[in-house]
């Protein structure tokens, strides 16, 4: 139920952080996977160090928010098809409203949602062409819990979890579903200072459940199960890895 042998995958923003950990995760469950971002240096050396660990993987640089289409192009030249498209590519501007000018507020959005939007309308045709296309957004328990000083990322990621519902009711008749992943604070490497900071941890022992952030490969699971055969009729969720934080009053 969760053997991907056979499929193609692409993860944009997948060089790095949460990205890469799902990238590896679909490599090892057997999809020839592509990962994307905009360093293209980066991008090569991160997967000669996963060669160096047995994993196959390709690459496809270039930036999402500018064309899509060509890294769609470039994740499918080896095999011609795309069944698996995890979007995770995010960014977060921590200005408040005072603070943040109406065009900074847009740019976000348009690296945080519109460019969600694009690259899977660039690849809706292979996805529909697939026997049973997977399409996840990766989103934020920002989607639907906010934090003071932070307008643009929350309305951003507020919007992906409304478009993978709107995409799953359009989609679902090409036996393509759509879903996505509410991550919460995970130890990444562009959180390790927050993680390390002694005065967070009574916040999160306070607010987490399970009082610990987040190991990176813990999100891989959940991103298996949704592009694996075992999610066939899951159509529309949006999955909250959190550790129970989103849920505790």
């Amino acid at each position: 139920m969760f053997d991907l042998t056979g499929k193609t995958a692409l993860v944009t923003g997948g060089g790095r952080g949460l990205g890469l950990e799902m990238a590896k995760a679909l490599g090892r469950a057997g999809a020839w996977t592509v990962i994307n971002g905009r360093n293209k240096q980066s991008l090569e050396e991160t997967r000669d160090r996963l060669a160096g660990d047995g994993l196959a993987i390709g690459t496809a640089p270039g930036d999402i928010t500018q064309d899509a289409g060509a890294i769609i192009a470039q994740a499918t030249e080896r095999t011609g098809q795309l069944d698996i498209l995890i979007h995770a590519v995010g960014e977060r501007d921590r200005r408040g409203t005072e603070a943040m000018a109406p065009t900074d507020f847009a740019q976000l959005l348009n690296t945080d949602l519109t460019a969600a939007y694009a690259v899977a309308r660039a690849a809706l045709p292979l996805l529909k062409r697939s026997a049973a296309g997977r399409l996840i957004f990766v989103t934020s328990i920002a989607a639907f819990a906010a934090r003071a000083g932070d307008p643009a990322y929350t309305a951003a990621k507020g919007g992906l979890s409304a478009l993978t519902r709107s995409l799953a009711v359009e989609l679902g008749s090409d036996n393509l579903t759509v879903n996505a992943i509410a991550p919460g604070w995970f130890a990444t490497e562009t959180n390790a200072h927050l993680a390390a900071d002694p005065a967070l941890q009574s916040f999160v022992e306070v607010r987490i459940p399970l009082k610990r952030w987040g190991r990176p490969e813990e999100i891989a699971p959940a991103a298996i199960f949704l592009a694996s055969p075992a999610a066939s009729f899951v159509n529309g969720i949006t999955l909250t890895v959190d550790g129970g934080m989103t849920v505790q009053m």
